[in-house]
């Protein structure tokens, strides 16, 4: 009984589409319309990622680099209206010594800059270009107020594809990358207490700003780890894993303003050369300098907190380091004149209060 209700449903269904089909084909009304979309605003809300950046690209530039033996491209934007120019040092190394380069704008206009001031310790740098009229600073924001979770905008210049705008999150504050390192003595090394970031970047985001939902640059985008070779400043072809690192840009600001001042930037420090191949967990004082001298320089900031050979230091206010580069990135995240509060262990446990000192060596 079931088998004929289905061919009967199965006959009915037929005839009448047949039927229905030669009254379309007679009377002509078979052509198709797809439905259109509704009326879409012109603009866009403020906090949006389309908002922030209609706002933010006037300010961004792209940075062609040529060197005598390296070319590169790279991400900036404008600071102020006298045309100075915030990126990474790694992004104007090659033309450190008598090389090139060359800034576009969003518009298309280009121009020549010179690097004013560059830090390797910060992977900082500031470029000025001259004859330029009408430029937009990019406001500033303070990223001691980011949160994780924070949404973002990162604008740049990956594989040269200028005014790319990707979007993400914070994903986590305070993370200890060092970069570079290439000429083998460390000079190169920089420490940066990084915010995290799943916004896509990509080699050319370098020196790119890292934005709230305010449009202001909270980071300065620096870094990547890939999945092929760990940490990456950008001058690789790894691609973008969702492991992306900005300088916060208290620092940068710092920085920036010293490097435009006066062409140089200071460096806190505590006065100890620390002992690098230290595998314990925190950063072990060394026996003695490089130099052949006291690991504790005398007089200075460790030594007039009562630092000595052999200590190890476990906890900058209250926060644990695991290393000898840990330590650094902590120290390097304060300015000159910060007091510290050290947790030390060696033959017990103490608590040091430090005032960090100031060096202006790169």
């Amino acid at each position: 009984m079931l088998l004929v209700w289905t061919l009967l449903v199965a006959v009915l269904s037929s005839g009448i589409g047949g039927l229905v089909g030669a009254y379309v084909e007679r009377e002509g009304v078979g052509d198709v319309h797809l439905p259109q979309p509704g009326k879409v605003p012109a603009g866009r809300a403020p906090d949006s990622v389309a908002g922030i950046a209609a706002r933010a690209l006037p300010s961004v530039v792209t940075l062609h680099v040529r060197g005598a033996d390296e070319a590169g491209t790279g991400t900036g934007f404008v600071l102020d209206a006298r045309g100075h120019i915030l990126t990474n040092n790694h992004v104007v190394e090659p033309a450190a010594s008598g090389g090139e380069i060359s800034v576009t704008f969003s518009s298309g206009a280009t121009a020549k800059g010179k690097v004013v001031g560059r830090d390797s310790g910060y992977d900082l740098a500031v470029v000025q270009v001259t004859g330029v009229h009408g430029l937009t600073p990019m406001p500033l924001g303070n990223s001691d107020d980011v949160r994780v979770g924070d949404p973002v905008v990162a604008i740049g210049a990956p594989f040269d594809l200028a005014n790319t705008v990707t979007s993400g999150i914070i994903s986590a504050k305070e993370r200890p990358i060092t970069a570079g390192g290439e000429k083998g003595d460390g000079s190169d090394v920089s420490y940066v207490d990084a915010l995290q970031t799943d916004a896509p970047i990509n080699p050319g985001n370098s020196g790119g700003p890292l934005l709230d939902s305010r449009a202001r640059v909270i980071g300065i985008n620096s870094a990547i780890r890939s999945a092929a070779d760990g940490t990456d400043s950008g001058t690789g072809q790894a691609g973008s894993i969702g492991l992306g690192f900005a300088i916060p840009v208290n620092q940068a600001r710092r920085v920036a303003e010293e490097l435009i001042n006066d062409g140089h930037a200071t460096h806190p420090v505590i006065g100890v050369t620390l002992d690098m191949g230290y595998t314990g967990d925190g950063a072990r004082i060394d026996a003695k300098a490089r130099d052949g001298g006291p690991a504790v320089t005398k007089g200075g900031p460790g030594d007039r907190a009562g630092l000595r050979a052999g200590d190890v230091i476990t906890e900058v206010d209250g926060q644990r380091v695991h290393s000898g580069e840990e330590l650094i990135v902590k120290i390097r995240a304060h300015r000159p004149g910060d007091r510290l509060r050290l947790t030390v262990e060696h033959g017990g446990t103490r608590e040091v209060s430090l005032v960090l000192g100031a060096s202006d060596q790169n």
